[in-house]
């Protein structure tokens, strides 16, 4: 829970300086430059990055509750709303890099539009892309507890624009946990938001330049350490700094084992 204070410039670079922070960022950014650096990737790039999308989809929506598995999610063989909307999540991702730092409450609007489309379809529609109202409820599949209020959510998200807009210093890893973390705190839409916390997670990884074609699949280290990422939660949600600090370990660790997964993506890919 990172709250902005005025007389602070750089309040995720504060975090980058918390004690194993920029040793976890780093360890994070070498695999992650391994994985960019991978012979495969000059002819068969695009292909590493649908995996990545395909895999990073599927993760996600089973964190949200989905009970599929990636071969059922691969031969498209799914009628769950959850994995429907990672996937649509995950297919326009890329078309939303540029708007990303202009306008992140529009691109959040438009996340939760393709995450909940099946889940609010008919009489829903109404609800998709903006943020729930005091008679709605919110989904809570990692078990954080009630969420603040709407008119508390609306504070946070103009605060966490501003953060956006202040083009912080920090590292992507701290930026993009932080994001992450603020979003599952918050909850703003009620349902689906687990997907579009995760889908900003690899915006932010992607529009700052770590990488950058979408490679690595955070969602994917989140799942295969599923404990340690709802306990992660718990401890962003206290804004004490030794929780925030666990929170952006485990997100280091989880981009790091995305980006694991798709090394061997790309040696599969060059055994043939």
């Amino acid at each position: 829970m990172v709250r902005v204070n005025a007389a602070t410039t750089d309040p995720l670079a504060r975090i980058a300086e918390l004690s194993g922070v920029g040793e976890a960022v780093d360890e994070a950014r070498t695999v992650v430059d391994k994985l960019l650096g991978h012979r495969v990737l000059r002819r068969r790039s695009a292909d590493v990055s649908l995996e990545s999308a395909l895999r990073g989809a599927h993760a996600s929506a089973v964190l949200d509750g989905a009970e599929v598995s990636l071969e059922q999610v691969r031969a498209g063989e799914v009628e769950d709303a959850r994995v429907k909307g990672a996937l649509r999540v995950s297919g326009e991702l890329g078309q939303l890099v540029e708007t990303w730092p202009k306008a992140p409450r529009q691109v959040l609007a438009r996340l939760h539009t393709l995450a909940a489309a099946d889940a609010f379809a008919g009489d829903g529609a109404d609800r998709l892309g903006r943020p729930r109202t005091g008679g709605e409820t919110a989904q809570d599949p990692m078990g954080l507890g009630a969420p603040p209020s709407p008119v508390e959510v609306e504070a946070r998200l103009e605060a966490l624009g501003a953060l956006l807009d202040r083009r912080s210093s920090a590292p992507a890893l701290v930026v993009s946990a932080v994001v992450h973390g603020e979003l599952m705190a918050l909850r703003p839409f009620g349902w689906g938001d687990g997907l579009v916390a995760r889908a900003a997670e690899r915006l932010v990884l992607i529009e700052r330049g770590l990488d950058p074609k979408s490679l690595a699949a955070p969602e994917l280290g989140h799942e295969q350490r599923r404990d340690g990422y709802a306990e992660g939660l718990r401890g962003y949600l206290t804004g004490t700094p030794e929780g925030v600090r666990a929170w952006v370990l485990h997100c280091c660790a989880a981009v790091a084992d995305g980006a694991r997964d798709s090394l061997a993506t790309c040696e599969a890919l060059k055994r043939g």
